[in-house]
């Protein structure tokens, strides 16, 4: 065993010497090969720590909203909507909700106006986002107008600005009290933008919408489910955008390495044969090499992981956050906490790792079996 171990060490100590001798070509590899394991892994990474903030956002959401279309269109909840709610098995709570899209000409960007009822707001005074407190350059005191869609100038006051950690959710929000909501969009008394639901048993949502649906004709009820997959698959979208972006240098990459492995170089082929003429025999050649590309993918691959694991979670993503974000204009800014998917690092790391590790090993082994003069004569 010890003799085995003192051999391996051998092994890798000419490996080391032999990368050195060549380290121009070698360090030009590393660094290509390292910048597609950050660019990948920060993608991976990024879009896996948004989709699980996403969820856990989402996992506090109404099971159910409930919005009325007439002729295809989400139109208002009219009076008496809600009480025809309550009547329905299996509805536990319900409560109208107001809110609405406002269209910021100075800044060209869309505002979420709402009207919580959990939080009390004076009236004349709004609570903002983070986001629209920059791009605004507002601070709490200040006076904001708004021109509604009916053309009339709304003034409020800015009590209070979201905290930062929210700003997710909260970029683009703009909270304020029921009263001014409804003046500012001529929302009638008793109308509501659509309706929140939570159901007795979770295992009954489906059925409870379809309740809705045959009580109610002209609803369309919106499951938490439905939403989730909405979101992920927007992730997904924007992932393999990203991807599909990468995809030709993924494949000068590939081409690159291949080169670089299939093609042995005079010199190298030259050490085989010297290497075999002294003694070496074609295990040994092989382990010699096997370890350099395994040294190599290793390296890079560690690297890169760690470059992308800093830059998305300590650096917000900076490279890739105006395409993996989504927002157009109001682009929120937040620190996402770390998540790793071990399924994801070991699927990147076979696609990393292993092609080239693998590749390494053809060339190699033609030339660690054919006789040794010949190889030095090329």
């Amino acid at each position: 065993m010890n003799t085995w171990i003192e051999k391996q060490r051998h092994l890798i100590d000419f490996t080391l010497a032999s990368l050195a001798r060549r380290k121009g070509k070698n360090l030009g590899l590393l660094f290509i090969y390292t910048l597609l394991v950050f660019v990948l892994a920060s993608v991976a990474l990024y879009t896996h720590a948004l989709r699980t903030e996403a969820q856990k956002v989402l996992a506090g959401t109404p099971e159910i909203v409930l919005q009325r279309l007439v002729a295809g269109r989400h139109d208002l909840i009219p009076p008496g909507y809600i009480e025809q709610i309550g009547r329905i098995r299996g509805v536990q709570k319900k409560e109208g909700r107001l809110w609405g899209y406002y269209y910021d000409s100075v800044v060209k960007a869309n505002y979420t106006f709402m009207a919580p009822r959990d939080l009390k707001i004076e009236r004349g005074e709004i609570i903002v986002g983070p986001a629209l407190e920059r791009s605004r350059g507002l601070a709490a005191g200040n006076g904001i107008s708004f021109r509604s869609y009916s053309g009339e100038l709304h003034t409020f006051i800015i009590a209070d600005v979201l905290p930062q950690n929210s700003e997710l959710v909260s970029a683009d929000l703009v909270l304020m009290h029921e009263a001014d909501f409804r003046a500012f969009f001529k929302y009638p008394e008793g109308h509501f933008t659509d309706v929140a639901m939570s159901v007795a048993n979770p295992q009954e949502i489906k059925n409870v919408a379809i309740k809705l649906m045959d009580s109610l004709p002209d609803s369309r009820p919106i499951l938490r489910d439905e939403v989730l997959r909405t979101y992920a698959s927007i992730f997904d979208w924007r992932e393999g955008i990203m991807l599909a972006l990468l995809s030709a240098a993924i494949l000068a990459f590939g081409i690159f390495a291949w080169e670089k492995a299939a093609g042995l170089s005079a010199e190298e082929k030259r050490e085989i044969g010297i290497l075999k003429a002294i003694g070496w025999e074609t295990g040994d050649v092989i382990k010699m090499k096997f370890w350099e590309g395994l040294l190599i993918s290793l390296t890079a691959f560690f690297a890169g992981y760690v470059a992308a694991y800093l830059h998305v979670f300590h650096f917000d993503a900076i490279l890739f956050e105006s395409v993996l974000k989504g927002w157009a204009v109001l682009y929120p800014r937040f620190t996402l906490p770390p998540h790793i998917d071990g399924l994801q690092v070991a699927t990147l790391f076979f696609f990393t790792v292993f092609p080239y590790t693998a590749a390494v090993l053809v060339p190699i082994w033609r030339a660690a079996t054919t006789d040794p003069y010949t190889v030095m004569r090329g």
